[in-house]
């Protein structure tokens, strides 16, 4: 068996978008005809370039190689340009092919991935979901903006416990800018509070609250906000500073209660070993279409277990990437608690020929050989990505200090 063909797709993500505004999928199929898919998130160029780069690499690395060959093809991938180096552009790109791989390799044994890295140890995966609008569409509110609205937050937060969730994130600073980190002001640290007390007021201890920042802050100033949110005993402090100084986040970590949760934008073992040799973080949030795929973010989860850190994978990427944590998180010990993209109903279900199971705060992982689910080509081919903006966008501007109006 070798693999025989690579196809990619940049779709696009109709409104509201939840997961992002588009989602680049690859299939690669073999010489006898079984077909596996995999996902590439956060590559830093337009969709279409990224296409590209996928179908690049495949055909140097993966074509004409044994799906099996895992570890091989991701070295070579690695390795690929004299790099041997963790780089989000090739990260996303190597969990692609990676996980399409391990789906054509459970087909071919008629197995979930899951139990081809060890066994299922969880027959159901906590999840948790960020704040989203009720009713998202032209002049409605933003995600951005609810998440730090102290009337609007704890109202959502309501609704998402009705439906079953016992965890919900949000990001009280927000918004994210390109001159990032900052200081925060005491506007900011005032608002943060309070939507913070409200959002506590109205879980009560019915569900967990999941301080999702995303490296805004300088680290003196993460350390204040931290000190304010301590005692609403939320269970994690998401990146609190940027991913680039794990020095400065272990200082953070050091500073607070809360424990920190970080790996969204880190790419392979070795960063993640950084973070847990210098006590950065005591949850990892690898995102498996970014971090070089299932087998590498199972080498993590080992790592982590080690240092008796805990594993909840990162989502805001398509259903791909989603059915690959699932694996993961399936098999893993130490797993935590993975991400959803509310309960994978609308367009994330729609884009599958059979939906992620999702029934009372909990994901049910799929006995389907490979890792469980079957993109619907018909759908990705009726929505091709129309723009080649690059996702997510930032506040290109440095931010005015609060208290001057801004």
């Amino acid at each position: 068996m070798l693999i025989a063909d690579a196809k990619t797709w940049a779709v696009s993500n109709p409104p509201p978008h939840y997961g992002g505004t588009f989602w680049v999928f690859l299939k690669l199929t073999t010489n006898d005809g079984i077909s596996g898919y995999g996902e590439a998130y956060g590559v830093p160029f337009a969709p279409s370039k990224t296409c590209m780069l996928i179908e690049d690499v495949a055909e140097r690395c993966a074509i004409g190689q044994s799906p099996f060959d895992i570890e091989t093809i991701w070295r070579r991938m690695y390795s690929s340009g004299y790099a041997q180096h963790p780089e989000l552009t090739m990260g996303g790109v190597m969990s692609a092919i990676e996980i399409a791989c391990w789906d054509i390799v459970g087909k071919a044994l008629d197995q979930p991935v899951y139990n081809l890295l060890g066994g299922q140890v969880s027959e159901r995966l906590r999840s948790y979901t960020y704040l989203y609008p009720s009713v998202p569409s032209a002049g409605q509110r933003s995600v951005t903006e609810i998440h730090g609205d102290p009337e609007v937050a704890p109202r959502r937060a309501e609704h998402y416990i009705e439906l079953g969730f016992t965890a919900l994130g949000y990001d009280p600073v927000m918004p994210t800018g390109t001159f990032d980190p900052r200081q925060l002001s005491l506007a900011s640290l005032d608002n943060a509070e309070l939507v913070t007390k409200n959002m506590r007021e109205a879980a009560g201890s019915a569900c967990d609250l999941l301080i999702k920042t995303h490296g805004q802050m300088t680290t003196s100033s993460a350390i204040r906000l931290a000190r304010r949110l301590e005692k609403f005993d939320p269970l994690w402090f998401e990146e609190p500073t940027p991913p680039e100084n794990r020095d400065e986040m272990a200082r953070v970590a050091r500073s607070t209660s809360i424990p920190v949760a970080t790996g969204e934008r880190l790419v392979s073992k070795y960063e993640f070993a950084d973070v847990l040799s210098k006590q950065a973080a005591a949850i990892l949030q690898p995102a498996l279409a970014r971090v070089g795929g299932i087998l590498e973010a199972k080498k993590i989860a080992g790592m982590a277990e080690a240092h008796y850190a805990q594993m909840a994978p990162h989502l805001y990427a398509g259903p791909i990437e989603a059915a690959a944590n699932i694996q993961l998180a399936t098999c893993s010990p130490n797993f935590l608690i993975q991400e959803s993209i509310e309960t994978f109903g609308g367009f994330y279900a729609e884009i599958l020929k059979e939906p992620i199971e999702w029934q009372d705060g909990y994901i049910i992982p799929s006995a389907r050989p490979g890792i469980g689910v079957e993109l619907d080509e018909s759908v990705a081919d009726a929505h091709p990505c129309p723009d080649d903006d690059v996702f997510p966008p930032l506040d290109e501007h440095p931010f005015v200090h609060e208290l001057e109006g801004r």
